[in-house]
């Protein structure tokens, strides 16, 4: 779905209302503060009063839409580029396609990023796991950073499986037990081969499912059917749109860039991801 078919598809704020109506209810409203399905249509302001608590809601209400003054036909164009750009949107770009503010912008990302959150299905098959550093360039004129493992930037680590979908974490600190934990949450381990390099962080992997390795290290990157490359790609998309797109992102928001990212790479070959994002944002 981009630009041109959401202007044709969703000409009016009562047309997305519409689609929003068929999306989350599918037919049969149903009030979001007791769950009733008792209740009335309001057409003329596009709500429904609810004869069970004698409250009134819009299809909005309990989303990332609610109490937004801004007609929902940008907010499906925001929908749109978000899910279409392959390395990522900034706010200011969002504020010119929008004619927004910039803050705005930043308001409506967040909130839709905040909506593309990983389903929680664990990973199976062969499976990479690996890490990698996020933060900028040291300022010039000062002290050079360590690069790898020893670096003071934020570390972020992934699991991928081979021709599937991807996970990533933002991780204050690295070692084995908290490597370990993570990939226990994001992998199906009776039914994965994990793929890693030879950090010894992921030592611990030995005991409980097949785990190969790469040594990087020796400039080894293939051993058999053994390679990190998968998940390496997905940190180069990651990294590309970072460094071209949003410039610095903090700590604070540094994991729901990571999810929209994940997104996208998840459903890259899913001709409805724009529905799909749809749905997420209204819970539907």
């Amino acid at each position: 779905m981009n630009i041109i078919q959401v202007y044709a598809k969703f000409p009016s704020h009562a047309d997305c209302i519409r689609h929003l109506e068929k999306v989350r209810w599918k037919g049969i409203p149903r009030c979001p503060y007791c769950q009733s399905v008792k209740t009335s249509a309001m057409p003329k302001e596009m709500r429904h009063h609810c004869n069970t608590c004698n409250t009134t809601f819009s299809v909005t209400v309990q989303t990332i839409f609610h109490n937004s003054k801004l007609d929902l036909q940008k907010w499906f164009l925001a929908v749109a580029l978000i899910v279409n750009a392959k390395k990522g949107l900034s706010a200011r770009q969002l504020a010119r396609d929008l004619e927004v503010n910039k803050n705005t912008a930043w308001f409506m990302g967040m909130r839709i990023r905040k909506a593309l959150v990983d389903s929680g299905e664990l990973l199976r098959g062969i499976v990479e796991v690996d890490e990698t550093y996020i933060g900028g360039k040291p300022r010039k004129g000062g002290p050079p950073r360590k690069r790898g493992r020893g670096t003071t930037k934020t570390p972020v680590v992934g699991a991928v499986e081979r021709n599937g979908n991807v996970k990533a974490k933002v991780m204050v600190w690295l070692d084995s037990k908290r490597l370990t934990n993570l990939i226990r949450g994001s992998v199906d381990l009776k039914q994965s081969i994990i793929m890693t390099d030879e950090f010894k962080g992921y030592s611990r992997l030995a005991g409980l499912t097949i785990h190969k390795t790469v040594n990087h290290s020796a400039g080894e990157y293939v051993k058999g059917d053994a390679h990190t490359n998968t998940i390496e790609g997905f940190w180069a998309l990651l990294k590309r749109g970072i460094t071209g797109q949003y410039h610095k992102v903090s700590l604070a928001y540094l994991q729901k860039y990571i999810d929209e990212f994940a997104f996208r790479y998840n459903n890259r070959k899913n001709a409805d991801i724009f529905e799909l994002a749809l749905a997420k944002a209204i819970g539907g």
